[in-house]
């Protein structure tokens, strides 16, 4: 009844896989190779235009854009309602969810791409390059993928990432001391939409960029530890894999930190 177009590495699919357990749902799960570009084929394409991961697959209906998946998930199967009660704090976690999707989750794309993705690209010639990277339907993601490609960690959307990381952190540290969770003091879309982009920092053991934040650190180690974020997220990062990533992750921790100190 559900099928979900996936890749374990990408923030948006694992928010998804997150909703899906917090409501205990069964899904078949379909891996999309994006290092490859699969996610460009034509079929794939068919069910979703954008060319991006994840694509929900409810009774034939394709869904896309993963806040909205997510959105749609809780609406269509209420039990477990993972949307605060009161309009005010429902319009907070939108206003979350929005800022995930526009600054956040491109930023981690910068960060995460130059190191999980371009080095099957750069196995290829260059002629297949360009014609891969010219592919991808949206210009704005296109022309970023190119400059990483080109530039790597070094590119100017890395330095803009790891500000908006920062930025984003210090706001979190606020917020939570008003409240347990983000927006209220209930777990909400807003928490299981930030999380995955705190898997990247922790996957790369790049902790220090909230080191001095405790309430960040706190709240982290608390979505790391549900049962949701374990089946849908941890289960994809066996030990040998995460000792590859923090690996690759302090390699280019050097390039970070510098970025970081950037103004």
């Amino acid at each position: 009844m559900i099928e979900l177009y996936t890749h374990p590495m990408s923030p948006c699919a694992q928010k998804v896989r997150i909703v899906l357990a917090e409501k205990s749902l069964e899904y078949q799960p379909r891996f999309v190779d994006l290092a490859n570009k699969e996610n460009l084929k034509p079929e794939y394409l068919a069910l979703n235009h954008l060319g991006v991961v994840p694509t929900l697959v409810h009774n034939k209906h394709p869904i896309i854009e993963s806040s909205i998946i997510c959105e749609y998930l809780n609406d269509a199967f209420p039990q477990h309602n993972l949307s605060p009660d009161d309009p005010l704090e429902r319009a907070e976690m939108r206003f979350w969810m929005k800022h995930i999707d526009t600054k956040l989750h491109p930023s981690c794309g910068a960060l995460q791409w130059p190191i999980i993705m371009r080095p099957a690209l750069l196995e290829k010639t260059e002629t297949e390059r360009k014609a891969l990277l010219d592919r991808i339907p949206e210009k704005p993601r296109r022309e970023r993928q190119k400059r990483l490609m080109e530039m790597g960690l070094e590119a100017p959307d890395v330095i803009d990432a790891v500000q908006v990381y920062r930025s984003t952190i210090l706001r979190m540290e606020q917020a939570l001391g008003l409240h347990r969770w983000i927006v209220s003091d209930h777990f909400s879309l807003a928490d299981i939409c930030l999380a995955p982009y705190f898997q990247t920092i922790y996957q790369f053991g790049w902790e220090k960029i909230y080191e001095d934040c405790p309430r960040v650190t706190d709240w982290f180690e608390r979505c790391l530890n549900r049962d949701s974020y374990q089946k849908g997220v941890s289960s994809d990062f066996n030990k040998e894999l995460l000792s590859q990533l923090k690996e690759q992750g302090q390699i280019a921790w050097e390039i970070i930190e510098r970025h970081l100190q950037h103004k």
